[in-house]
């Protein structure tokens, strides 16, 4: 088979990588063109030169490209994977910053919360641009595979605005379907059967089958409260699914900051999450992650280019959904996964307008979604919440409307939680200034939002949050790596 891949925002250099494997662990698409597409020629130069090292270590056929010219990328292109993060780690800092100083703690700060509406705000008009190009220039027809958080919001604007076929992907419910099968005891994810359903970080294990046998709440909660390490790392998700009587596809950092009641005040925070790892809870954790990703791999870009040449082996292919996806929709082999796409009655009781996340199939007809399914009451009502927030927050981005983004953010649960309105209104005027350059929409809202901030007498604390961490130089992270294998 010979058809064009693009992917942009392919300077996600590991993450393209993954990709790229994975694709290529498929027999028929060994004579694909991938086409990679970034802002930055030198990210661009690096992956390609990892990615021809696999190509050519593994004599393949493939067609591997590189431009800075988005719609050069995406002429003729079948599939367009979108991995962008709008304003880089620099206006990601800000996600995490600004909202400190009104007292609201994130531990990712890229779906909902402040941190991820302003994101969305930055992602959308851009996102916008991609579909206008998708339908001028790729492929008729083409599908937009979005990768890019916030995942909801993107994919909404996509599908509602930018008219592109678009399904939205993301790993969640793979990563919790594997803790469950770990505490349950079985020897592979493939004893266990499941349907989880709800909203993209807000998805639902609503059906687990072990072995065939229906596992309960109190049987799952038991598992996970025996366990020696889940037990301490996600003290908060257990914590949910005593309550709510089922768990949640999210980490213990993720979940905490889309629900109202663990992370409002400081010795909550502490109390709920688990400073083992950034996904547990940390303050900013995901930031600082983030940091010192780029930087390790800026400096041990060398080790990345030599590891590239080793062999393909489709045994380690992972479960990301791009791969299996393409593998369905072109040889007709049947994939069920779980995808973000509009609900359109596929959840009875979340609104018809969302952006779910649930089962679906896919063959050579398209992803076919399992609909008609009811979530638990307080699963529908969580949902909800953040639906609302997505809404107005897409709204927004495609205004301008700068009063709207307020009331999105107004509405976040955590934000409503922690902060009054009048600190809103001043977090959202000091976050669209800051941001300025990434929100063309807000363009003409920003000079009065600084005659606003320059009189403004609301009192804020720089605040570095109740659980951060520095982060770590190259130094350190190798004498952890090297601590770790010597562990092994």
């Amino acid at each position: 088979m010979s058809f064009k891949i693009a992917i942009i925002g392919a300077g996600s250099v590991g993450f393209t990588k993954k990709l790229f494997t994975d694709i290529l662990c498929v027999p028929e698409f060994r004579d694909v063109e991938f086409a990679l597409t970034d802002l930055s020629e030198r990210n661009l130069q690096m992956i390609k030169s990892i990615l021809d090292r696999v190509v050519e270590f593994n004599r393949l056929p493939t067609k591997v490209t590189a431009t800075t010219d988005r719609r050069a990328a995406l002429e003729g292109a079948r599939y367009i994977i979108s991995c962008v993060r709008v304003g880089g780690l620099e206006a990601y800092a800000d996600d995490i910053r600004i909202p400190l100083k009104y007292g609201i703690d994130q531990c990712v700060g890229d779906t909902i919360c402040a941190g991820g509406i302003l994101y969305g705000q930055r992602n959308i008009p851009v996102i916008l641009d991609f579909c206008k190009d998708i339908l001028e220039v790729a492929e008729p027809g083409a599908k937009f595979l979005n990768y890019a958080n916030p995942m909801a919001m993107n994919t909404w604007a996509a599908i509602e605005y930018g008219r592109v076929d678009t399904v939205g992907l993301c790993h969640g419910v793979q990563h919790g379907a594997d803790q469950i099968a770990e505490v349950l005891g079985a020897k592979s994810r493939t004893e266990l059967d499941y349907v989880c359903s709800g909203i993209n970080h807000q998805t639902w294990f609503i059906d687990l089958r072990l072995n065939g046998r229906k596992i309960g709440k109190d049987e799952l909660v038991a598992a996970f409260e025996a366990h020696p390490v889940y037990s301490q790392q996600e003290k908060l998700r257990i914590d949910v699914l005593k309550r709510f009587g089922v768990y949640s596809t999210e980490s213990n950092g993720h979940l905490s900051e889309y629900l109202p009641w663990y992370r409002k005040r400081p010795d909550e925070i502490t109390r709920w999450i688990d400073m083992s790892d950034w996904i547990h809870g940390e303050t900013g954790g995901y930031l600082r992650y983030s940091t010192e990703t780029r930087n390790w791999f800026e400096t041990e870009f060398p080790q990345f280019l030599e590891s590239a040449a080793r062999p393909i082996d489709p045994a380690k292919r992972s479960n990301e959904h791009a791969s299996h996806i393409l593998e369905a929709l072109e040889t007709n082999r049947v994939y069920r996964g779980h995808f973000n796409v509009k609900n359109n009655g596929i959840i009875t009781n979340l609104p018809q307008d969302a952006i779910i996340e649930s089962p679906g199939f896919v063959d050579r007809f398209g992803i076919n979604m399992a609909s008609g399914i009811t979530l638990p009451e307080a699963c529908a009502a969580t949902c909800i919440s953040s639906i609302n927030v997505q809404r107005m927050s897409v709204h927004a981005a495609i205004s301008g409307d700068i009063d709207l983004l307020k009331l999105a953010v107004l509405h976040d649960p955590l934000v409503g939680a922690v902060s009054t309105p009048e600190e809103v209104w001043q977090m959202v005027d000091e976050m669209v200034v800051a941001q300025a350059r990434w929100l063309p929409q807000y363009a003409d809202a920003v000079p009065a939002a600084k005659e606003r901030l320059s009189k403004s007498r609301i009192k804020t604390r720089e605040w570095a949050g109740a659980a951060r961490r520095d982060v770590r130089s190259i130094e350190e992270l190798r004498a952890e790596k090297t601590a770790l294998k010597q562990a092994v």
